[in-house]
């Protein structure tokens, strides 16, 4: 309940993002990190931990988090604002596709045959939603269309993002799940406001409203989000992720007028159906790996 929770206040987060309308990318990102930080705060307190949140000894690796999270969070609200709601959400499903992938190349892991061809047949799905714009792009009809430049940010942003993950893979290991979200909510924002010479626009109040109220709604699906992770395994809260699809349809339709087409509906079911193959190839190998454990006598 809680991840499904998380996953509409996600929702709810991107579909005030694309109210507001055509605001600059780097303008967004402070919005949504500079804001997200009060929820946050407003957790810690009450855990009593907000002293030693961001007490860490490895703030290099944390900063290094932060740019590469802004860079994919710049590029997703650019994609966001360019898209139909489903499009965006669903293209965003090859993050974790990418990240077997980067696994395999950056940290060596061994991905069997069976994630490796759940992983090809959920980039099929990817191509096949993408496929009318990057069929524009081909034929050099529509070069400078924004919704095929919007494709080609939501495919980066995903890559991008999944380098990300593995710098959280890393970090989790010796630092608590608070002091990572603080300090990338933290870093986000004052890398974001680093792109103000670069364009920020005034706001109307009405624009103003929608992003501040984007920023609370991640701060508070973080926190939601975080409390599945804790009540439950990773391989039985990670599938609800792809409720997103069905809010975001819902949400689209509703609320922006985006109807779904064939290529998003079709190569979203391939996408969904690959990742959920690869949650559970994961949980089998952990199982796989906790009876081998359990087999093996202690030594000496």
């Amino acid at each position: 309940m809680l991840k499904i929770v998380s996953v509409a206040v996600f929702v709810g987060m991107s579909s005030c993002i694309k109210a507001a309308g055509t605001v600059p990318a780097g303008q967004i990102v402070f919005f949504r990190s500079f804001f997200a930080i009060f929820p946050i705060i407003v957790l810690l307190a009450f855990q009593g931990k907000l002293g030693t949140a961001f007490s860490t000894k490895r703030p290099l690796n944390h900063i290094a988090r932060g740019v590469v999270g802004v860079c994919a969070m710049g590029l997703g609200f650019f994609a966001l604002t360019r898209l139909p709601l489903p499009e965006a959400i669903t293209l965003n499903y090859a993050q974790p596709l990418l990240v077997v992938v980067f696994s395999s190349i950056f940290l060596g892991e061994a991905i069997r045959v069976y994630r490796w061809s759940a992983v090809a047949v959920g980039l099929v799905g990817v191509l096949v939603i993408s496929w009318p714009e990057l069929t524009l792009l081909g034929s050099g009809a529509a070069l400078g269309d924004q919704e095929v430049l919007g494709v080609i940010a939501a495919l980066v942003a995903a890559a991008i993002s999944a380098v990300a993950m593995l710098l959280v893979r890393n970090l989790v290991q010796s630092e608590p799940t608070a002091t990572i979200v603080l300090w990338f909510s933290v870093t986000a924002s004052v890398v974001a406001l680093l792109s103000l010479p670069f364009g920020w626009q005034a706001l109307t109040p009405a624009q103003a409203g929608l992003l501040i109220a984007a920023g609370f709604c991640g701060g508070l699906a973080q926190i939601l989000m975080t409390a599945a992770y804790r009540h439950a395994e990773a391989s039985v809260v990670a599938p609800f992720e792809y409720t997103s699809m069905l809010l975001g349809i819902a949400v689209g339709y509703l609320a922006f007028g985006d109807v779904p087409t064939v290529h998003m509906l079709v190569g979203g079911l391939i996408v969904v159906a690959a990742g959920i193959f690869i949650i559970w190839r994961e949980r089998q190998l952990g199982l796989e790996r906790a009876r081998t454990r359990q087999a093996t006598p202690p030594q000496g």
